[in-house]
């Protein structure tokens, strides 16, 4: 395995048939596969023999350096001009220092996400992570052993597969279409086996799909039909997000709606806020106390302190309206030379085109950089993903003009 002759998904010998090769009992086998499961290294199931567990190298990536001129919108990052300024926030923080033995939640910040959750229809516990993808880790982890199924988008944002993966787990890709999930294929998926389901009610990424009510109803019902399994909304987007928010979870069952804090208030105040159901979140935070214990209050204090504050309130209201116009501008702008794409909520717009590497190539040359959906797909049409949150609509039209250049026929407005 460490040298890569095995690959992940590769299928070991049969116990017996490893035993007659190695000269050793069966049992000798048996014990040393038992015990590669046991540290993550093999799954397996009854009746389907032993294989290489799915867990990629973690080696840490760096970012490709753009060419000097190029304009970015591969990245997924807010205006910063639309984020609250952090000044006179920090000037207010209580500088008292906070030791071992604190509650891990700040009550202030508590008591705004609880509002928060309860605006839209969301009542249950409260947790604090340390972002996103660190409460739905700790949700998966908790919740799931190694080699369990998990549905997820297809496509998806490339990090929440990155993440399924590295816990040992085997990503089941969903279409998902300008509503989200497919209820018919989510409700195949789960009965194979899927024992967590990862959906984004809006601002999906890559695709800006919202769920809309009949679409949210229709998957509650495929989930009433499998109680046990857990349901991890990744609202990432939540007030710019440019759509109501629809639930795709039941009330009644396992659930965690999460909602980090960075598209809104800013990257680099890694906190989300997650409702759930009591054992969800229990288990959330009592794997939290075995890590780092708790998010930084003084984190917590800045985030609240954003939350209560009327500027921010209005700034953000501006900020989802600015989003909107600005994914508008560029839909509009490609429908007018032609190009079909969608946008229909969150940070950016999808466009369908049947050679996205070749796409993605010239469009750096012109200046452009964008990704390549196949870092999001994973059976679904190819295309490229372009942020929009920065993107003026006179760079709209000039964007348009050079995706239209490029000659591609798209395949279809949604990828899935």
């Amino acid at each position: 395995m460490a040298n890569g002759r095995l690959a992940p998904g590769a299928k070991l010998p049969a116990v017996r048939d490893l035993a007659v090769a190695l000269e050793v009992s069966p049992a000798t086998v048996a014990a040393a596969y038992r015990a590669l499961k046991q540290r993550g290294f093999v799954v397996g199931e009854r009746g389907q023999g032993t294989s290489i567990a799915p867990l990629p190298p973690m080696r840490v990536q760096r970012a490709a350096e753009l060419p000097a001129g190029v304009r970015d919108l591969s990245s997924g990052n807010p205006d910063p001009r639309l984020l609250p300024p952090l000044a006179k926030v920090l000037a207010r923080i209580d500088p008292a220092p906070r030791l071992y033995g604190v509650a891990a939640k700040l009550p202030a910040l508590t008591a705004h996400a609880e509002a928060d959750f309860s605006a839209d229809g969301v009542r249950g516990d409260i947790a604090v992570t340390g972002g996103a993808l660190d409460a739905i880790e700790r949700a998966l982890q908790t919740e799931l052993k190694l080699g369990d199924r998990v549905v997820v988008e297809d496509p998806s944002w490339p990090r929440i597969a990155d993440l399924v993966h590295a816990l040992g787990l085997v990503a089941e890709p969903v279409p998902v279409d300008g509503r989200g999930l497919d209820p018919d294929a989510l409700d195949r998926a789960l009965r194979r086996g899927a024992r967590a389901v990862i959906a984004t009610p809006r601002g999906q990424n890559p695709s800006g799909a919202a769920v809309d009510p009949a679409r949210g109803r229709a998957l509650r019902a495929v989930l009433a039909s499998h109680p046990d399994v857990l349901a991890i909304e990744d609202d990432y987007v939540a007030r710019v997000a440019g759509a109501p928010y629809v639930p795709v979870h039941r009330a009644d069952g396992r659930w965690a709606v999460v909602r980090s804090l960075s598209k809104v208030l800013g990257p680099d105040l890694r906190i989300a806020v997650v409702a759930g159901d009591p054992l969800t979140i229990a288990r959330v935070e009592g794997r939290q106390r075995l890590g780092p214990g708790w998010v930084s209050h003084v984190l917590q204090q800045v985030a609240a302190l954003m939350l209560g504050d009327q500027a921010t309130v209005k700034l953000l209201a501006r900020a989802e309206r600015v989003y909107a116009d600005r994914r508008r501008a560029l839909v509009s702008a490609l429908a007018a030379v032609g190009v079909p794409a969608a946008g229909d909520s969150g940070l950016g717009v999808w466009v369908a085109l049947a050679d996205e590497a070749a796409a993605v190539r010239e469009l750096l040359v012109q200046g452009w950089a964008v990704s390549p959906g196949e870092r999001y797909r994973f059976h679904s049409a190819p295309g490229i993903r372009i942020t929009t949150a920065a993107l003026e609509p006179d760079d709209s039209r000039r964007l348009a003009d050079a995706i239209a250049a490029l000659g591609r026929a798209p395949a279809s407005t949604y990828a899935g």
